[in-house]
């Protein structure tokens, strides 16, 4: 049986892992640590928890032995696609290179940048850091790329989920083509292969375990919850949750609790610590210092239950995890067999129950055609029975006044006609109906207001009240419409060549108010003065000679 100590590591890394509890290496370690030791690019395919961290990180300490920074310069870069997983292979090189003089930064976001400038400005022989904040370091001007000498992928497919493929490659545009490249994923997608074979040369092409396949130490139970009515299904599946965390007792030492939203994610904590659980959530909406806290009190046994999205699907070393639980079937196949690889890690046994309702059925065959295997069915657990008390009935999304909350029957004719009468709807039915009908005069009056000019507007104020001369509503439409015509032909009698006068009695008559002011009735004064020069009987004045 191979053991590091074959392996030719560092003997000061070799001590670190022996210090560590350590001695056998795992497949992908034993196959993949002489490669890179060699110097040649590696192709890493496991699944989760087979120590793919450790199968780059030792190598890369004995390589990174000999040699110094140089200030903004990291002669090795490692990306991780989450803060947690950058975290966990940090933690990584502070355990295996502890005997060492190796100095690292980690570059992830929710921290200041003050703080990782310093870093980099020192120098640093390993940096870890998420691919956002790395290009953010780099496009201030704080970071240089061309002394990176080894760089590692890790959780390549993660990656491709998180859209970080584009910045994946603009990042190796930005290394020497001399480097050394390890790549490590869970899965292989057609994406990942064409990064592979565009910035690798000749990898080392390791694959221990069937892609997509869980570890055999890990118990899988699929639990079908048929709610009796389907806006109720969200708290069947809180019951049936509970239901299983009591029924395991106290072989469930501590438990992940996957869901796909985060709003899922906080409420299904909330309900487990209102039932007496001690449970936490975690989530990318939460601040990077809540996040570790949580993580840190997982780790150590003080938090039991931790609630999470898949944000900590990836990344999580937490060895010690007794039982998975997936509240929600992942809508990606490749999800599942990360979630669950959460437990049973390092040879442990661990057991993974999945809650579902009908709707779930696509999800579960993809998962199924993935893994090449059915989920065994397993039974409800005893003493479940449906809480329908827990915050009292859900609202179903047509109440809610969600996207596809479309209300049926809008109107009289169709919701209100079902409604049960209410006291004031008889109080209503009881009151006489009063309509005012607002007069036609006052209609008239200002529909011709309208029609003057804004300057008389300003200048004299507007009659009280008018004498009405229209006919009231009652004497119909057409009667008005006639009114309204009237003054058409009244103008038709009153030629436009005639006198003024004329026209000023008609509109006398007809009440349309005084005449506007402007260059109609009335001319200006200024207009009407004379600007004539008057020459004294003195002056000379010369007249224009015109031409014979």
């Amino acid at each position: 049986m191979t053991k590091f100590s074959d392996l030719a590591l560092d003997p000061r890394v070799l001590q670190a892992v022996s210090e560590a509890g350590y001695e056998t290496p795992t497949p992908i370690q034993e196959q993949a640590i002489p490669h890179a030791l060699q110097g040649r690019d590696v192709l890493g395919i496991a699944q989760t928890g087979t120590g793919k961290t450790a199968s780059f990180v030792l190598p890369m300490i004995t390589l990174l032995g000999q040699g110094r920074a140089r200030a903004r310069m990291p002669r090795s870069l490692v990306l991780a696609p989450t803060r947690e997983l950058a975290a966990q292979v940090a933690e990584n090189f502070e355990t295996y290179a502890k005997h060492t003089k190796l100095t690292k930064a980690l570059l992830i976001g929710g921290v200041s940048f003050g703080e990782q400038d310093k870093l980099i400005d020192r120098g640093v022989d390993v940096l870890i850091a998420t691919p956002g904040r790395l290009l953010d370091h780099f496009e201030r001007g704080k970071l240089l790329l061309t002394g990176v000498q080894i760089m590692v992928v890790d959780e390549a497919d993660r990656m491709l989920d998180m859209g970080f493929i584009p910045d994946i490659e603009r990042i190796f545009q930005l290394t020497p083509f001399t480097r050394q490249t390890m790549f490590y994923s869970a899965t292989m997608a057609p994406e990942i292969e064409r990064i592979t074979n565009t910035f690798l040369t000749n990898p080392a092409k390791i694959e221990v375990a069937r892609q997509a396949t869980a570890s055999l130490t890990i118990t899988q139970a699929l639990i079908e919850v048929k709610p009796a009515r389907k806006d109720r299904s969200f708290a069947e599946k809180r019951s049936v949750l509970r239901a299983l965390i009591r029924a395991e007792g106290e072989a469930c030492t501590n438990a992940i609790i996957f869901c796909n939203r985060k709003m899922d994610v906080d409420v299904v904590a909330k309900s487990l610590k209102q039932h007496g659980f001690n449970a936490a959530p975690i989530h990318g909406d939460l601040e990077q210092s809540q996040r570790m806290k949580t993580l840190d009190a997982f780790r150590d046994g003080t938090l039991h239950l931790l609630v999470a999205s898949d944000v900590a699907a990836r990344g999580l070393d937490i060895p010690a995890v007794s039982h998975v639980f997936n509240f929600d079937v992942p809508s990606h196949p490749e999800d599942y067999v990360h979630r669950i690889g959460r437990t049973g890690r390092a040879g442990r046994l661990g057991k993974a129950y999945t809650i579902a309702v009908p709707g779930d059925v696509k999800y579960l065959a993809a998962i199924e055609s993935l893994v090449k295997m059915e989920i065994p069915r397993g039974v409800l657990p005893e003493g479940y029975a449906p809480d329908m008390s827990e915050g009292g009935p859900e609202k179903p999304r047509e109440e809610r006044g969600g996207r596809g909350g479309r209300e049926r029957d809008r109107g009289p004719r169709g919701r209100d006609r079902d409604r049960a009468p209410k006291p004031h709807d008889e109080v209503a039915a009881m009151e006489p109906v009063v309509q005012v009908a607002k007069p036609e005069a006052a209609v008239e009056v200002a529909r011709e207001d309208r029609k003057e000019p804004r300057a008389e507007a300003r200048s004299e104020p507007r009659p009280e009240s008018r004498p009405e001369t229209r006919p009231e509503r009652s004497e119909g439409r057409r009667d008005a419409r006639n009114d309204r015509r009237e003054p058409r032909e009244d103008r038709r009698d009153a030629p436009r060549d005639a006198p003024r006068e004329e026209r000023r009695d008609y509109r006398r008559d007809r009440d349309l108010g005084p005449a506007v002011v402007g260059m109609g009735d009335h001319v200006p004064d200024f207009i009407l003065r004379s600007f004539a020069i008057k020459v004294s009987a003195s002056d000379e004045v010369e007249e224009p000679a015109t031409g014979t």
